[in-house]
């Protein structure tokens, strides 16, 4: 069976044992990890290292190493844990050998200064308190030292200062307070952290000058919070420091996502040339001078646009109807994205006249069962004289941004949507690769968008990464269709540019065909003379999921096709060729083309009346064997043999013996008894000449193995 041990060949610190006998393995970041895992078994084991304990987003979670040899370059502090190594050779239960990989670092320290204010206002005066709290990252755990200028403080030999440990606190924190202040607290403080000297990592510090004029920043803006701008314009947001020592230092954001192409940020001044609708969002301006808690100011930048202007077609809701009825109530709406939207303004017009207020026909804004901001013109016991055309314009009154406008025409011809699948397209068959399209007609005045969305599957997004996508013509076209794409698709009308009535839907199903996937992808059939073999080629996947056709040939040469199976209730889904008996003539290999008339797949059989190939055994204690008086060395030779009941008992190996550099041999022929699994055979060399080299190769070995015997 398989045995394993870990040695480390890298940069290590120290390696050594803990209290629980693990063992550590401690490295400073951004030093090469290597790590060697030394097996022994035979068969030769396959050697599989993994890891656990480490960070979730580490790639080497994510796969395995399948090598003797670990080596991580840089290794970061998320890349330490528990690694393993797994040894297995089909013997016995596997080894498994583990190290836990500790990465040291220290990271440069932070400094921040907090105050308590008593009842006397001011800047530090000695009713207050002022809090030093120093902060850093560290493995091992750091030690802190405070000093005021290079004097080293302690509470026992200051009763002024108190030296402490915060509670919840990320990472490892020491704070310094300073009690009631005095005139000598005025001074700087430095803040020394060690992990001393662990891995060669030198001692860190950072200093902080505390004065009687020591103050948190505080800002304001040159502008209101709110800034609405026009399109093209240049804008100039100044952020101005109105206190703060040390001075603070000013920085720009902007949320979501960084600051605009273009923008410039210089100290407190922000500029943007030329701003687009796209530049719209929060900008934050943030002061900090590790005193107190960083101030900010935060603009909400408006840049005037409008877009996507739509309109819908409300029946008489009281009356539940969903058509246009003479003498029922009908609504008409308006809509725009804009910003910012509740200062958009809306006109009506009919038949190209700005439409007149009366008892029947009455304009309101904000309808709780339309989205924000939106125009409606409602239209009372319908008249024939209502019939028309009817126009909303949006618009920001004032400002140089295009008016949007959108038209509907209400008649007796003005009837819901219908939807349906034209005739041959509910069902869209594709090869994988190529472009697909579903289609879906509308019919009804105005005609609707088409809103696409799969069905078969939970939260499942169309190619496009959207849930829901918009097509104006009702065809949905996909480029290069992958398999994951088969299923299930609604299309339903949009209750938008269209009547606000109940969506009318239909399905589509789609069927994305591939080429099959068969196992095995390749095998070794060994069996005996004489003996029957049957070889099954199985289709695990594809589309058609059966097998249109089965082609087998033997060594490149088609063969008949075997005996047709009756007919079943369900297709195929394996091809199977029978030997009635395993002959010299009959063995080779073997090939199964499997077609499903979109592609085809092969499995390939390679079979065989021979015993597998021996397999030396590298592990023999002691295998030289020394004869003073002859000055001639001896060499045991340990092999075993794979599956010896697959094929027709071994009864003997032919040993060829060769010395390196000649090239006469000596073969020699190892007859054997009954061989069992896993039984260890053995042979002796003998007469082996000091200094030379000798190479050994069974008759059935295809790999050769190289004896070097040491000179005396």
């Amino acid at each position: 069976p398989a045995q394993a041990q870990i040695v480390h060949a890298g940069q290590a610190c120290v390696v050594k044992e803990d209290n629980i006998s693990e063992r550590v393995y401690t490295i400073r970041e951004g030093d090469t990890l290597m790590l060697q895992c030394l097996v022994t078994g035979h068969p030769r084991p396959q050697v599989r290292w993994t890891k656990t304990a480490g960070s979730a987003s580490d790639k080497f979670q994510e796969t395995s190493v399948f090598n003797e040899t670990l080596r991580i370059e840089r290794i970061a502090r998320t890349q330490g844990g528990r690694y393993y190594c797994k040894a297995e050779n089909g013997v016995g239960v596997p080894a498994i050998k583990s190290i836990r990989v500790d990465v040291q670092y220290l990271d440069e320290p932070m400094l921040t200064v907090h105050q308590t204010v008593s009842d006397v206002r001011g800047n530090f005066y000695q009713e207050k308190t002022v809090f030093l709290r120093c902060t850093v990252n560290s493995n091992p755990p750091a030690r802190f030292i405070w000093k005021r200028g290079s004097d080293t403080l302690s509470h026992s030999q200051d009763n002024g200062v108190d030296i402490y440990e915060p509670l919840y606190t990320q990472g490892e924190t020491k704070v310094l307070k300073l009690k009631n202040l005095r005139p000598q607290d005025y001074a700087s403080y430095t803040c020394q952290v060690s992990v001393r000297n662990v891995c060669g990592i030198p001692d860190k510090a950072i200093t902080f000058r505390l004065t009687n004029t020591t103050a948190p920043p505080a800002l304001k803006l040159s502008v209101n919070e709110t800034l609405v701008v026009n399109p093209g314009e240049n804008v100039t947001v100044q952020c101005l420091l109105t206190g703060g020592d040390p001075l603070p230092q000013l920085q720009w954001s902007h949320g979501p996502g960084p600051l605009p192409l273009g923008a410039l940020a210089q100290g407190g001044t922000l500029s943007i040339p030329s701003v687009q609708a796209r530049d719209s969002g929060y900008y934050n301006c943030t002061a900090t001078n590790n005193v107190g808690n960083p101030a900010k100011k935060t603009v909400n930048l408006l840049v005037r646009s409008m877009k996507n202007a739509t309109f819908q077609i409300t029946p008489d809701v009281i009356k539940e109807s969903e058509n246009i009825q003479l003498g029922q109530d009908l609504k008409l709406s308006c809509h725009v994205d804009a910003v910012p939207q509740e200062k958009v303004t809306y006109q009506w017009f009919k038949n190209g006249k700005p439409a007149r207020m009366s008892k029947r026909l009455l304009v309101t804004r904000n309808d709780p069962e339309l989205p924000a901001v939106t125009s409606s013109l409602e239209l009372i016991d319908l008249h024939f004289s209502d019939y028309g055309t009817y126009l909303c314009m949006a618009s920001f009154p004032g400002a140089p941004v295009p008016d949007l406008s959108v038209e509907v025409n209400i008649s007796s011809e003005t009837v819901p949507p219908t939807i349906s699948v034209p005739k041959g397209r509910a069902v869209v068959t594709v090869r994988e690769g190529s472009p697909a399209e579903l289609q879906c007609e509308v019919r009804g005045k105005p005609r609707p968008p088409v809103l696409w969305s799969r069905v078969d599957k939970e939260a499942a997004l169309l190619p496009s990464g959207l849930p829901l996508e918009e097509t104006p013509d009702g065809k949905l076209r996909l480029e290069r269709v992958s398999r994951d794409m088969s299923g299930t698709y609604r299309c339903q009308t949009a209750r938008y540019n269209g009547f606000n009535v109940r969506p009318r839907e239909a399905q589509v199903q789609l069927n994305v065909q591939f080429p099959p996937e068969v196992e095995p992808s390749s095998q070794d059939v060994r069996q005996a003379l004489g003996r029957p073999v049957l070889l099954r080629c199985s289709l695990l996947r594809g589309s058609p999921q059966r097998i249109a056709s089965a082609v087998w040939r033997f060594k490149g040469q088609l063969l008949p096709p075997p005996p047709v199976v009756p007919a079943a209730a369900e297709a195929p889904d394996h091809a199977e060729l029978r030997l009635d008996a395993v002959t010299r003539d009959s063995s080779g290999s073997y090939e199964c083309s499997v077609s499903n008339d979109v592609g085809s797949a092969a499995c390939l059989f390679q079979v065989s009346a021979k015993a597998y190939s021996p397999e030396f055994y590298f592990d023999t204690p002691n295998p030289t064997r020394s004869h003073k008086l002859s000055k001639n060395y001896s060499y045991v030779l340990q092999w075993t043999q794979r599956e010896p009941d697959a094929v027709d008992p071994v009864l003997n190996y032919r040993l060829s013996i060769r010395q390196l550099n000649q090239h006469n041999a000596v073969v020699k022929a190892i007859p054997v008894r009954r061989v069992e699994k896993g039984q260890l055979l053995e042979y002796i060399l003998t007469d082996l000449r000091v200094p030379h080299s000798y190479e050994t190769t069974p008759a059935t070995l295809r790999m050769k193995r190289s004896v070097a015997i040491p000179r005396t």
